[in-house]
């Protein structure tokens, strides 16, 4: 789908796209004529270039890979891609001019890439972002966003500055010196975190690199953070490039089918099955697959549970949809998988929040088909594998299945099942008392009461994504914003800011726990700088909520997680800390709303999402046992507890533990 001209990160790609002569032919008068069919330019400035000229294409419609780039400048890019950016008119694109690269400026490393990811997730991971910094910290600071875009398989371009590659002074400011290694540099931490990695030492190494870094990009089973690591010296380094270089490349996007015999394999597993069940995963949005999903289900009867990245896959309303599955999901989806004997994956990567550590698919009979473009996922828990996109698969499937359905009783089971939990979700959501402080269930009950299918709800970390993987009802797709491949406190405020930059006309609700607002408010200013209205929900109880819990579980008292005063035995247990957390969003530039009571958190959440400015709502839940909250976990999660211990609580929590844990099995 092309975008609207009036974003600047993806402008329309049908318009003719022309090459012109560089800026930078012109202002080094000093420097030899470049050879003929070649244009003399910086190993930046043609970076700058290659990239703008950069396309994915899926299903005959053509996106920018590469729609922007984040940057934060210190010695070592100020002068080579800083200067570059500048050159070719990044911060003024002309109308009508030649495709250029759009500059946004960034607070923190970390949460430039976590922008970045929330734009490449929302555009379906057609179409990403770059992020620039210098050397040293600036480029460490990328190590977290980068192993959350790759763990979630989510496309990123980083361009951190690096040492001199000649060596006039060594050390030089902020390089970390290995004796035993001269060629290390700390952009080496991105190695593991990256899909793709390499260190540009000399200018013509970057047209092989930056070829291999749109490959990795825009390949949906390779894609993740790719780094091409600059060092400061060559990124000012003049080169005579060749033309064929910054013409316009298209890399498309492929839907493989499956294979014919797996596909035979698989139908006659789907036809032997008495209680299948489909689990959806984050692959069925990237592949645009959700249509495809739904006709498969109404053909078949077959419900479909939903992991956290999968959520949305069907509109909760659907007949089909039997809500989150795992550790954080129903009572209907977690009950349908213990007695599953077939279990459909598409497009999910099974992690242990999904089989609940290995102890959900109970069944001993039971048998895995998994559909995912990735050979690497598909083969997992002994499955029979199908390769191949997810929207390609299932249609392959429903075709070759023409005529199967479930038994009708299976569909009346289910059916009763997911009515149940709604009347459990209305529970969780109800207010009857709007003059109340309001809990967090009731919060997520007010944002049910005022959104429709074009709002887009975003969370990583703490007590929220387990509460909305539970009872959200999903509208549409893309609505359900989940990061929990990696689950980063401190991803959702600029995450917003770059779903905000795919989707402009979508209302964005970025919703915070205090502890992950404390981890990275800075790119408030980032989203008053530029206009981009989203609206930050500001959840404060105290302290780390989530892990409060846990710990209580798992036998640590919960012991270092309430943001309160110390006691006089030590502990934080003393009265809650006076932190304001309103007045510090209002001193980055957002406008804050603040509620108290039920009926005061309806009127700003309406207010909030009309507003044209970013803005806050501030509340502050309870967390009273009296107070009905979500339903409890559903299935278990291992997370292991001291086998020996003198507190009671500990060795309470170790015999519960060993109990769950009986239960793992290998699926072979």
């Amino acid at each position: 789908m092309t975008a609207p001209t009036s974003d600047p990160t993806n402008p329309p790609t049908n318009d003719p796209i022309k090459t012109p002569g560089h800026a930078a032919d012109t202002t080094a008068k000093a420097a030899a004529a470049p050879a003929p069919g070649t244009r003399r330019l910086t190993v930046a400035q043609a970076l700058v270039e290659f990239l703008a000229h950069q396309y994915t294409e899926r299903d005959g419609r053509r996106h920018r890979l590469i729609a922007a780039c984040w940057g934060i400048f210190g010695h070592g890019n100020v002068a080579g891609i800083g200067q570059a950016l500048l050159e070719s008119g990044s911060a003024a694109p002309q109308a009508g001019g030649p495709p250029r690269l759009p500059y946004f400026q960034g607070r923190n490393e970390q949460a430039m890439v976590h922008a970045a990811v929330g734009f490449a997730r929302q555009r379906d991971r057609l179409s990403a972002q770059a992020v620039t910094t210098s050397i040293g910290p600036g480029a460490t600071n990328l190590v977290t966003g980068a192993a959350l875009a790759t763990v979630n398989r989510i496309p990123v371009l980083l361009l951190p500055g690096d040492v001199f590659a000649t060596r006039p002074a060594d050390p030089v400011l902020q390089q970390l010196e290995v004796p035993t290694a001269g060629d290390v540099s700390v952009n080496d931490a991105l190695r593991p975190v990256s899909r793709y990695f390499d260190r540009i030492t000399r200018p013509e190494a970057l047209i092989p690199a930056a070829l291999q870094a749109m490959r990795v990009l825009a390949d949906p089973v390779e894609t993740g953070a790719v780094t091409l690591a600059l060092p400061q010296d060559v990124q000012a380094e003049a080169y005579d490039w060749p033309a064929e270089f910054f013409a316009d490349r298209v890399w498309r996007v492929p839907r493989p089918a499956p294979d014919a015999d797996a596909l035979a394999e698989a139908v006659r597993a789907v036809r032997q099955a008495r209680r299948p069940l489909i689990v959806a995963g984050g692959g069925v949005h990237h592949s645009e697959a959700e249509a495809a999903l739904r006709a498969f289900a109404e053909a078949t009867g077959i419900p479909v549970a939903s992991t956290q990245a999968g959520k949305g896959s069907l509109a909760h309303d659907h007949p089909a949809d039997v809500g989150g599955i795992g550790h954080t999901g129903t009572a209907t989806a977690d009950g349908l998988a213990r007695r599953a004997d077939l279990v459909i994956g598409v497009g999910t990567r099974y992690t242990d929040f999904t089989t609940a550590s290995g102890t959900l698919f109970a069944e001993p009979e039971v048998r895995f088909v998994n559909l995912n473009i990735a050979a690497f996922d598909s083969h997992k828990l002994g499955a029979l594998a199908l390769v191949a996109d997810a929207r390609a698969g299932l249609d392959a499937l429903r075709e070759a299945l023409a005529g199967h359905r479930v038994d009708a009783a299976y569909e009346a089971e289910y059916a009763a099942a997911k009515a149940d939990w709604e009347r459990r979700v209305d529970a969780a959501y109800a207010a009857p008392d709007p003059s109340a402080q309001p809990s967090q269930t009731q919060l997520l009950g007010a944002l049910d009461g005022i959104v429709d299918a074009d709002d887009i709800v975003l969370n990583a970390a703490g007590s929220l994504p387990g509460d909305l993987h539970k009872l959200w009802r999903a509208r549409s797709r893309r609505q359900y914003h989940l990061e929990y491949g990696y689950s980063c406190m401190g991803y959702e405020i600029p995450a917003a800011i770059g779903v905000k930059m795919a989707a402009p006309d979508r209302p964005v609700w970025a919703l915070v726990g205090d502890g992950t607002y404390l981890m990275n408010p800075t790119e408030i200013v980032t989203a008053v700088q530029e206009g981009i209205n989203i609206t930050l929900i500001l959840v404060q109880n105290h302290g780390y909520a989530s892990i409060g819990g846990l710990s209580q579980e798992t036998g640590g008292e919960r012991f270092g997680t309430d943001y309160r005063f110390r006691a006089a035995d030590g502990t934080y247990t003393g009265a809650p800390l006076p932190v304001d957390l309103a007045a510090n969003a209002a001193s980055l530039g957002m406008r804050v709303l603040r509620a108290s009571t039920v009926a005061e958190l309806r009127t700003a959440l309406a207010e909030a999402r009309g507003a044209k400015t970013p803005t806050c709502v501030y509340v502050e839940t309870q967390t009273s046992d009296t107070v009905p909250g979500a339903p409890p976990a559903q299935a278990w999660w291992d997370v292991p507890v001291a086998e020996t211990a003198t507190r009671p609580a500990a060795l309470a929590a170790r015999r519960a533990y060993d109990e769950h844990a009986a239960a793992r099995r290998r699926h072979l």
